[in-house]
């Protein structure tokens, strides 16, 4: 019995409770209100639920025996063995042995798609990350996103949504100028401008934009020379920051050019829409957005006085644009100093007649700290006064990076430990998973040479409790990868599969696949190997949603 089937059995017995209640009368309880935990003592059961503690006020009656009466129900379900009430209400469930065991062919079966579900089925969700401008090798903020991006996009493709990955490409604005003026300065041997870009890479760029233009770029004026650096420099860092991403495991399936969103009239038709419904108002002489009227803290300007549209207008028309093609959901990840922009940007939606939080979705992540030989990396060689994404490759890896990126939480600041991601021991959570995953298997060969194949499956021979412990993570990770969707959170698929990871190596100490020395082998044995394969099935999905390898053999 899968999770969402013990929700569905749990969901038909507090119903059936509910129904002889007075209180309960007209009352139905949805599946998405019932809620199963792992209980903390496994002596406490297979899963745990609060149902009863959350509802008894509803339904004027006592925590404790409401949840006795979901009890009696929920015992009439073949696969459930037993379930007892705990404490202030709580419910505690045990499911059959067989039931449980049954899973492990379940996962086999179902292969890569085990864990995969529907809650976001139909949703077209435009994921909208990294976006460093292209003045400058990527930094690690940008490299945050990058691999909490891609992963998120795998997770909500799981729990069944349309994702297409976007990548705004900011060449529109002062930045490129500046961009432009440092890398001529390179070229002609002057100083980097006081506003401009240092680092290596600038006269990197510089050399390569020189040597594919050829002599005749000497023989130009200064603003003709800038021009062309503007253009073939962009072009150049641009296509550098699209190999990094690309080595890195991150593709985009579109590269959204700001300057288009100006030329194309997106713009123009955000204003007049807003305009339409009464969202702009004229103000010395410029064209305002009402987004007081939404919560921020004062209406913003789209179009100045001299009539150039401000960056306002940009994400007006960039966000219709959206809307435009279709997508139901615009997610967009920003770095930790952009706290400022969510009001406004939540304001434009509600002024538009769209839902703030749904329709756009804005999640901010904070700053990544790299730490060598116990003391911070400072900079890059190359990049002169940032850490990039080069830095975190050359020194872990692209497994190792990407995986320390999204196993916390991107709310919170990260400091990663290169030391530790570089050692192959299991103080390096990427390795303990990695390895796990390997051991299945080193398992499965090992079986197949001595013999033992999965020709018998008898789930109630999985009755060792370091078996019940590993089945019960297996049947959860379902409702990890859903929550992780649902939470825009890909951070929990990653401590979902170290418990799990955890769990197998115990359950290897346990039990054996395969027989000692010449003892014979059994439908135990033959049995194992299911659960082995599945935990290897389960372990590798997780993996792949981390944007991480899943080796066979370490």
């Amino acid at each position: 019995m899968t999770s969402p089937a013990l929700v569905t059995a749990l969901t038909t017995a507090v119903n059936a409770a509910l129904a002889p209640l007075e209180g309960g009368a007209g009352i139905t309880v949805p599946e998405t209100d019932i809620v199963l935990e792992r209980p903390r003592n496994r002596d406490h059961g297979d899963w745990a639920s609060n149902v009863a503690m959350r509802l008894a006020k509803r339904v004027g009656t006592n925590p404790r025996e409401l949840a006795a009466s979901i009890v009696e129900q929920l015992v009439l379900d073949a696969q459930v063995a037993s379930a007892e009430v705990a404490g202030p209400g709580f419910i505690n469930i045990t499911l059959d042995t067989a039931t449980a065991g049954s899973l492990a062919k379940l996962i086999v079966d179902a292969g890569p798609a085990y864990g995969d579900g529907d809650s976001l089925a139909g949703v077209k969700i435009n994921l909208e990350f990294v976006s460093a401008n292209p003045t400058g090798p990527i930094h690690m903020g940008g490299v945050r996103w990058a691999a909490v991006g891609d992963s998120l996009a795998r997770v909500l493709i799981a729990a069944g949504a349309d994702v297409t990955r976007e990548y705004y490409f900011n060449d529109h604005g002062a930045q490129i100028d500046r961009f432009a003026r440092s890398l001529l300065a390179a070229y002609l041997g002057e100083d980097t401008p006081e506003d401009g870009y240092g680092g290596a890479y600038i006269s990197d760029i510089a050399g390569q934009v020189a040597a594919a233009y050829g002599d005749g770029l000497a023989e130009l004026d200064r603003d003709a020379q800038q021009e062309v650096f503007r253009s073939k420099g962009v072009e150049q860092m641009f296509g550098e920051i699209k190999q990094k991403l690309h080595d890195f495991g991150v593709d985009f399936d579109v590269f959204f050019h700001e300057d288009s969103v100006h030329e194309s009239g997106a713009v123009g038709r955000a204003i007049e829409r807003l305009r339409q419904q009464g969202q702009i108002f004229e103000q010395d002489g410029a064209q305002w957005l009402r987004t007081t009227e939404y919560g921020d803290d004062k209406d913003r300007v789209v179009v100045r006085s001299n009539g150039s549209p401000t960056y306002m207008a940009g994400d007006i028309g960039y966000y219709l644009d959206k809307r435009e093609r279709g997508f139901d959901q615009c997610i967009i990840m920003l770095g930790a100093d952009h706290h400022g922009y969510v009001a406004r940007m939540m304001a434009m939606v509600a002024a538009f007649g769209d839902q703030p939080g749904v329709n756009l979705q804005i999640l901010i992540g904070q700053m990544v700290n790299l730490v060598k030989d116990g003391e911070p990396v400072r900079m890059s060689k190359r990049a002169g006064t940032i850490v990039t994404l080069d830095d975190l490759v050359d020194a872990v890896g692209v497994d190792a990076g990407r995986y320390a990126l999204v196993r916390s939480s991107a709310n919170s600041t990260l400091d990663i430990d290169l030391d530790v991601l570089a050692q192959r021991t299991n103080d390096n959570p990427v390795y303990y998973v990695q390895y796990a995953h390997a051991r299945t298997c080193a398992v499965g060969r090992n079986a197949a040479e001595s013999g033992v194949d999965r020709s018998v499956f008898e789930p109630s021979l999985l009755d060792h409790e370091s078996e019940s412990a590993l089945l019960g993570a297996l049947q959860d990770f379902p409702r990890v990868v859903a929550a992780a969707a649902e939470l825009r959170e890909p951070h929990r698929v990653a401590r979902y599969a170290e418990e799990l990871a955890g769990l197998y190596h115990r359950w290897y100490d346990n039990c054996r696949v395969i027989p000692r020395g010449d003892d014979e082998i059994t439908d135990l044995h033959r049995t194992r190997l299911w659960l082995n394969d599945a935990t290897s099935t389960v372990l590798r999905s997780a993996l792949t949603m981390l944007g991480v390898s899943a080796p066979e053999r370490m």
